[in-house]
């Protein structure tokens, strides 16, 4: 059983940050000891949780989310989260009443993306330390510095890639490895030739399979001389973000195959951070800029919030035009 307190709702919102969800009503501050993510299932009977932050996955409109925030008091829920844009003034009283934090789910972010995120997060409980934008005491989707962390925990040089085995990030060290690392790391991704080598052994399906650290013998090419590796998948639920490489002169010790598969849980969280920004900010940027565009109620928000209030603008548009059947 874990020793670690369970996480509060205002350490939630600062690690997963407003690009994936918003505050509509309550107070974060007092909705502490979160217990799991549920999704709500208004044809199923639901067992959430204790504590749980609920997904009302296809919960739409005022009247819908009021009944399903008074019907989550009696199964202990803390909070529902819905997909925005939502109208709150007909459910202040109701988040009075109920205790239930309101949050919404941002638009351009998926429900499949923030249950992975939200379980990594609630079922790592010494992940992320007191300051604020860190995960397991390291700067959110710092790949980096993460990889020299690990290094450093299985003293040995380290890759974290894609599932298209490309190098997000590598760790200090490398000139310890060899000929084999030092190309991945100058490519930026692993050398065709290794990745058929890996392919031909089995080892990716090996590695996807399990949740344990594959032992990979050193690949033969001609006369190159190659270290060992050990690899281990990184998951967010069933989905496989990519993997973690350390090149190794000696086995792993127990202590440090158990340390390196806590590790992957970490590096899973900081890999959904790092695509996050890379991805939901940017979609929601796009919808930001749509709705100023569009004008209307939302577009001084919408400005606000790209940073642009009260400040000149000048807008360009770019199109194609009809071409002639001759192609003048």
């Amino acid at each position: 059983m874990s020793t670690h307190p369970a996480r509060g709702l205002s350490r939630v919102l600062d690690d997963l940050g407003p690009s994936l969800l918003d505050l509509l009503l309550g107070d974060p501050a007092s909705v502490t000891g979160i217990g799991g993510v549920g999704i709500h299932d208004p044809h199923d009977e639901q067992h959430y949780p204790e504590r749980a932050v609920v997904l009302g996955v296809g919960v739409h409109g005022t009247e819908e989310t009021a009944r399903l925030m008074r019907s989550l008091t009696g199964v202990g829920a803390a909070a529902l989260v819905v997909r925005g844009p939502v109208d709150t003034a007909d459910l202040e009283a109701v988040a009075e009443e109920t205790g239930i934090a309101l949050l919404a789910l941002t638009r351009g972010a998926s429900w499949a993306q923030l249950a992975a995120m939200l379980r990594t997060l609630l079922s790592e409980g010494d992940v992320g330390g007191t300051d604020e934008q860190t995960l397991g005491g390291v700067p959110a989707g710092d790949l980096f510095a993460l990889a020299n962390a690990i290094a450093t925990l299985l003293d040995a040089p380290i890759t974290i890639e894609d599932r298209r085995s490309r190098i997000l990030a590598f760790s200090g060290r490398q000139d310890e490895a060899d000929p084999a690392r030092v190309a991945s790391i100058l490519a930026r991704r692993v050398p065709e030739r290794y990745l058929r080598l890996h392919e031909e052994h089995g080892v990716f399906k090996e590695l996807y399979r399990t949740d344990r650290p594959v032992h990979i013998p050193p690949p033969t090419l001609g006369d190159e001389v190659a270290l060992p590796r050990v690899a281990i998948a990184v998951r967010a639920g069933d989905e496989v973000l990519g993997s973690v490489w350390a090149a190794l002169r000696e086995p792993l010790t127990e202590e440090r195959e158990e340390a390196f598969k806590e590790a992957a849980k970490l590096v899973a969280l900081h890999m959904l951070r790092f695509r996050a920004g890379a991805d939901a900010e940017n979609r929601l940027r796009a919808d930001l800029v749509t709705t100023a565009l569009e004008g209307g109620p939302g577009a001084v928000a919408a400005l606000g919030r790209l940073g642009l209030a009260d400040e000149p603008l000048l807008v360009l548009a770019m199109g194609l035009g009809a071409t002639s059947a001759t192609g003048g």
